[in-house]
């Protein structure tokens, strides 16, 4: 028996490490994104950043901005811009909860990861996140290496 070949066996998962330590999550949500031709294939290549990126609201619409997709190796003169405003697709009712909460002072909308889904469509992880003073910074930290030390003591 031959086994089934997947359609996209490559797992694109790439995440904004800083996010985490920089932010506190209140809600996540799951985005599609307006792509040109050439910035798939980066993206399926693994070459996007996503440290910089943020959302902003612009006439009821979410788009992301500074978030870099390398221009595509195998491209000829049809190459897309690095870094520009890409849209974000989300519902009406997602986009209506998320900007009424986004005008609460000290709330912002950071991407988490981006992913490609199991039909090959380049998806968003978007986070409403409140930033971290500095003490829960040290908090974080601090339960990091406890973690890190409590799976040391059991191997």
């Amino acid at each position: 028996m031959a086994q089934e070949k997947k359609k996209f066996e490559k797992i694109i998962n790439i995440r904004n490490k800083k996010a985490s330590y920089e932010f506190e999550f209140l809600d996540t949500y799951k985005a599609g994104l307006v792509l040109k031709g050439t910035e798939i294939k980066s993206i399926r290549e693994g070459k996007v950043s996503l440290t910089e990126a943020y959302c902003f609201f612009r006439k009821g619409e979410l788009f992301i901005k500074q978030m870099h997709i390398a221009p595509y190796s195998m491209a000829s003169s049809y190459n897309h811009e690095a870094v520009r405003e890409r849209k974000l697709l989300l519902s009406k009712k997602e986009l209506e909860k998320l900007e009424g909460k986004f005008e609460e002072k000290g709330l912002s909308i950071i991407p988490v990861r981006i992913f490609i889904n199991d039909k090959g469509l380049a998806k968003l992880e978007i986070a409403l996140a409140r930033g971290k003073k500095l003490h829960d910074k040290r908090q974080s930290i601090k339960d990091k290496d406890t973690k890190r030390e409590l799976s040391r003591m059991k191997f």
